[in-house]
């Protein structure tokens, strides 16, 4: 009988959940998901294959899970952040550097892109995340031009482009290339929506 994480069953399956989660992240920074087994992923967490299949039944609709987990986390924490800030050019400075800082947890290993290994289904649910993100950009810039912030813009195509601009590449993990690397992002975003730059911050030629 499978040894029983927790004290309940509800905290057995939210630790194995998590350790699953864990591996799968920590087997994604090394190699891409195509290369990634079910197997390879129970054995970094420690849980036998065939439980693993008691909770997922494919690397699919765990890889689906663990980016919804990490989705919801993220946006709580984001709206969180927002809502000690009340100028909505503020808010875009606040969005932008959070963006850049989830972007080691999404940066996968070289390999097939997403859309290349996942279903039909795991790209519909995939962008229903992505749309949960954009929806707050999008009232940050709706707010942002309701204001006089910002001039009145397509904000349908401009969403897009400023997450293509903040999901393009990592950031440099090191100091100072790091900072350096978000000063100048969120000066060209800001540029970009026709907001003012931050005080000091030199903005981009």
């Amino acid at each position: 009988m499978p040894k029983i994480l927790g004290s309940s069953l509800a905290e057995h399956r939210e630790r194995t959940r998590d350790a699953l989660f864990s591996a799968l992240s920590s087997l994604m920074s090394e190699r891409g998901f195509d290369a990634i087994s079910l197997a390879d992923i129970a054995a970094r967490a420690g849980i036998g294959r065939t439980a693993v299949y008691n909770h997922y039944p494919d690397k699919e609709t765990l890889l689906l899970a663990f980016i919804e987990h990490e989705t919801s986390r993220y946006v709580a924490g984001l709206q969180e952040s927002l809502a000690d800030v009340a100028e909505p050019v503020e808010q875009l400075r606040v969005y932008v550097r959070q963006q850049l800082s989830l972007a080691p947890s999404y940066h996968f290993a070289p390999g097939p892109d997403l859309k290349q290994v996942v279903s039909h289904e795991g790209l519909r649910r995939l962008r229903a995340h992505v749309a949960e993100v954009e929806a707050l950009l999008r009232d940050i810039l709706t707010r942002a031009i309701e204001a006089g912030s910002i001039p009145a813009q397509d904000l349908e195509a401009v969403v897009p482009l400023v997450h293509a601009c903040l999901s393009g590449r990592a950031a440099p993990q090191h100091e100072p290339a790091r900072s350096t690397y978000v000063e100048t992002t969120e000066a060209f975003v800001l540029r970009a929506v026709g907001a003012p730059a931050a005080a000091g911050v030199a903005t981009v030629a």
